[in-house]
């Protein structure tokens, strides 16, 4: 059994290697092509924009690693039932089970590879595509959640900011602060603020409005400290998705979220994700084992690949419904962000006992 799994560890890995190597180049080449309409933008020349292309490259790894284990696992295991390799080991006595924990063990690896990207290369590696495009194109993320901008509550103070720098410096801040009673007890109005350390920003070009029983105070400072618990590494949410952040970054705005009384759902589905996607890559390769009961009779391998990409796509695009779907409604995120598994793991194992009955 050590023989079969050794061996079939060498066909998968090598299948996948050569799956994310004709589709990262695939994606890199679009990336490519979508980015050179802007060059010429600002200082976002040809060197940039293929910067740009590789930094985005771990990302698309990390979303690909379910569809090229799934297209691998198949190419694998039908060349070798082709050869009637498999024929052999399941004659000399190599049962289901044994071959679902040689998937098992196999696919370890490649899930801990998948986790390592989601969590540790692909986040930091988009936020840096994102600074280089934005700097290369001088310009600024400009939020619009509301035309006023986006609001953010903070304790008893409403924050309302207009813009983000790439260096995550804002600009045209608005904050609004309340006392114990939730009457209104100050408007600080700020054209630019940059952050300091330990939730102490400096707010520049400052005019602050005092209100209180004798009448309203304005006073206009060049600058004025303002301690916050928002911070760049929570800021980094409106220069990325959701499902571009790592699992930590994720569970630190939940909880800022949830600490300010705030929707949460949107935030926690995309944690979840992040923490079961990587599984997703085991129920996949569990899924590419009915394909080892090939036959010449019923098409070529070029046909098992195809359905392989459905599959794979049906995946990816199920996952993204259920998410949508669970924070429009929402559902327990746990659920939404598991569901689209526990329908292809059903379907993984209702396929392997319909092949093992025959």
């Amino acid at each position: 059994m050590k023989l079969l799994t050794r061996y079939l560890a060498r066909e998968i890995y090598s299948s996948v290697a050569m799956v994310f190597a004709v589709l990262i180049m695939l994606f890199a080449f679009m990336d490519l092509i979508t980015e050179l309409n802007d060059m010429g933008d600002g200082n976002y020349h040809i060197g940039k924009v293929l910067l740009y292309v590789a930094l985005i490259i771990p990302g698309h790894i990390y979303e690909l690693f379910p569809l090229a284990a799934l297209i691998g696992s198949i190419f694998a295991v039908v060349q070798m039932a082709s050869n009637s390799e498999l024929m052999v080991y399941r004659s000399s006595g190599v049962s289901l089970k044994q071959m679902v924990g040689a998937m098992v063990r196999i696919g370890l690896p490649l899930v801990v590879l998948c986790f390592a990207f989601g969590e540790f290369i692909a986040p930091p590696s988009d936020h840096l595509a994102q600074e280089l495009l934005l700097k290369a194109k001088n310009a600024q993320v400009t939020l619009k959640e509301f035309r006023s901008g986006v609001w953010v509550k903070d304790e008893r103070s409403f924050v309302n900011i207009r813009n983000v720098l790439p260096d995550t410096s804002l600009r045209n801040v608005s904050i609004y602060e309340f006392d114990e009673t939730y009457h209104l007890r100050t408007i600080t109005a700020a054209k630019r603020a940059a952050y300091v350390s330990n939730d102490l920003w400096m707010l520049e070009d400052v005019r602050q409005t005092r209100f209180n029983s004798q009448g309203t105070t304005i006073n206009n400072q060049e600058k004025v400290e303002w301690h916050s618990t928002l911070n760049p590494r929570l800021l980094n949410v409106l220069l990325l998705l959701p499902e571009k952040m790592s699992s930590w970054d994720l569970y630190q705005y939940t909880q800022h979220l949830s600490d300010n009384h705030q929707k949460t759902g949107r935030y926690e589905i995309a944690m979840w994700n992040k923490l079961v996607y990587p599984i997703a890559v085991l129920i996949m390769m569990l899924l590419a084992l009915p394909f080892a009961a090939y036959h010449r009779r019923e098409g070529g391998i070029s046909g098992k690949i195809f359905i392989g990409i459905v599959l794979g796509l049906a995946f990816h695009f199920g996952g993204r419904l259920f998410s949508n779907l669970g924070a429009l409604n929402d559902w327990q995120p746990m659920l939404s962000a598991t569901a689209i598994s526990w329908v292809f793991l059903t379907i993984a194992l209702a396929l392997m006992w319909r092949t093992e009955r025959r």
